[in-house]
């Protein structure tokens, strides 16, 4: 069973190569295009996606409604934004209005085809830049009420490597996801093949009950086992 898109965007030429790409992928199937938020929820009746990609900055209605307005009327509908913002602000409201992923416009044909496949099997997906800011967000507000918490201020959060469920190997990857690295630049600085830390990511997943990257490194975040500069 192949899974259907539709890709929302005002710029045409941009919308045609997201086509070509996801059209390299056998598993794929762009069922309809759009160029205007407005025009999502016909579409999405008529041609019954299982992923949306919505490009946030459109006429008429910017993808983060056009989102909201799609998921009130076909809640189970998983959308994709699209953005050239990295800034949490942006990211927060797109995820609190239902969007399952966030790609900044400067992803690499892998960050798409992943977002795609994570979605459409209900994860949720953000660019690697994206993780990173959030991640350095979620540590600073973390870091802040625990020090005003106990008084303590300057204080930085020890970090204890989770080696009792996680390989060394594991522990490596999860620092390196919770950096915002793509599995390509983890693949790279460890020196080891793209393959091998798909394993290891479906691995520290598995291990750490997570439906997601993101998932994993938020809870990494909390426990204190990655550390974020």
């Amino acid at each position: 069973m192949k899974t259907k898109i539709l890709i929302i965007d005002d710029h045409q030429l941009y919308r045609e190569g997201i086509k070509r790409i996801l059209e390299f992928e056998k598993s794929f199937e762009v069922v309809g295009e759009g160029s205007d938020g407005g025009e999502a929820l016909n579409l999405v009746k008529k041609c019954k996606p299982d992923v949306v990609i919505m490009d946030i900055n459109m006429p008429h209605m910017n993808g983060v409604e056009a989102t909201r307005q799609l998921i009130q009327v076909y809640p189970s509908t998983k959308v994709i934004i699209l953005s050239i913002h990295d800034d949490e602000n942006y990211v927060s409201h797109a995820l609190q209005t239902g969007a399952s992923g966030y790609l900044l416009k400067e992803m690499d044909v892998e960050s798409l085809i992943e977002a795609v496949k994570v979605v459409a099997d209900g994860g949720s997906y953000l660019h690697p830049k994206v993780t990173h800011n959030l991640v350095q967000e979620f540590r600073r507000l973390a870091e802040s009420a625990s020090n005003q918490e106990n008084g303590i201020y300057g204080r930085t959060m020890e970090i204890r490597r989770p080696y009792h469920l996680l390989t060394r190997r594991e522990c490596e990857v999860l620092q390196l996801l919770a950096e915002g690295k793509s599995n390509k630049k983890i693949g790279e600085t460890l020196y080891i093949s793209e393959k091998t830390v798909k394993n290891h990511v479906s691995n520290i997943l598995q291990k750490m009950n997570c439906i997601d990257r993101t998932q994993a490194v938020v809870e990494a975040i909390k426990k204190g086992w990655v550390e974020v500069s």
